[in-house]
């Protein structure tokens, strides 16, 4: 298949000349991925003849915190059959990250791709991958006319860049990311709440889970690797079986002497995921989680594993062990 490379013209064109869009996002939707895709519906929304456009985001369930996003009351999980003129597939690694609501892509008579992952292969009729950009809502950023941004566009655009950079903390925090949020904050965001109300607040019950977790985490390599994991009945029995586990991992990698922090928890639905994170150039996580059908960046990653963590983290730490080796 012949992927043409997504241009701003071309963008904006195939938004314009499209009456039906449905607007998708990867399985377990974090910030940047709710982010990018309302981001890109209230844009849509501003174009010209955009109010007369059928436009529907399709994502899981989205935690509560990002209900503050224009667009989050009318995100659909349902599988319809309806078929739309253009898809649009925001922040996906791959074309089994869209899950069960694929079938929208599939059916859709054209198809655009939006992303920044490295380990992207490429897929839709159209696709911009950027894997030095710091998010989806980066790139998207750089495709829209900025005469149709408006207040609600930058609060997701920045609420996306937010979350995939640690509130602006990982190594692909560029200038242009820096610009693009302050043009964000031009619009009169309240910036100060997207991050401590989006990114860092928790919970009372969130904070003794992750009291739970560092309090179990445990370590390899002299401290250089941290890593630990909870099963289904651990979660159940601390009442966390339908928590947002979102920045648990984070707590963990800010470990002092830590190259890189994993951490694996069973979901609702039986699977085990696997969120990685390397303070290093030194270790590229993204390898590690590729090996698992995963993906993500050099600092940043995720992946589903098998339910036997002990087998997990034996496989991980070789991998990890290797690339320590390589740079020494």
């Amino acid at each position: 298949m012949m992927i043409e490379q997504l241009t701003k013209e071309k963008f904006n064109e195939a938004l314009l000349k499209a009456k039906t869009i449905c607007l998708l996002g990867h399985i377990s939707p974090d910030g940047d991925c709710i982010g990018s895709v309302l981001g890109a519906y209230n844009y849509i929304k501003n174009l010209p003849g955009g109010s007369e456009k059928t436009v529907q985001p399709y994502l899981e369930e989205i935690n509560k915190k990002f209900y503050f996003l224009k667009g989050s009351n009318i995100i659909s999980s349902a599988r319809d059959g309806i078929k739309y003129d253009l898809a649009v597939v925001l922040d996906c690694a791959d074309i089994g990250r869209i899950g069960k609501l694929g079938s929208y892509l599939e059916d859709a008579e054209r198809s655009l791709l939006i992303d920044h992952h490295i380990t992207n292969p490429g897929f839709c009729d159209m696709a911009l991958v950027r894997g030095d950009a710091s998010s989806a809502s980066e790139v998207l950023y750089t495709l829209m006319d900025e005469q149709y941004v408006d207040k609600a566009v930058a609060e997701c655009i920045y609420t996306g860049i937010v979350h995939d950079t640690g509130v602006f903390r990982h190594n692909t925090t560029h200038r242009s990311t820096m610009e693009i949020a302050g043009k964000c904050m031009d619009y009169g965001i309240d910036f100060g709440s997207i991050i401590e109300d989006s990114f860092f607040a928790m919970n009372f019950d969130q904070k003794v889970m992750l009291g739970y977790i560092l309090n179990n985490m445990k370590s390899r390599f002299d401290g250089k690797l941290v890593y630990g994991w909870t099963d289904m009945a651990k979660r159940k029995e601390l009442g966390a079986e339908k928590m947002d586990m979102e920045g648990m991992i984070d707590n963990m990698r800010s470990t002092t002497g830590a190259l890189a922090a994993v951490y694996m928890y069973e979901t609702l639905d039986g699977r085990v995921k696997a969120s990685l994170r390397s303070n290093s150039d030194i270790i590229d996580v993204s390898v590690i989680a590729q090996k698992y059908g995963g993906g993500g960046h050099k600092r940043a990653a995720g992946c589903f594993v098998s339910k036997d963590f002990e087998k997990n983290i034996e496989e991980i730490a070789a991998e990890f062990g290797k690339q320590l080796k390589a740079a020494i």
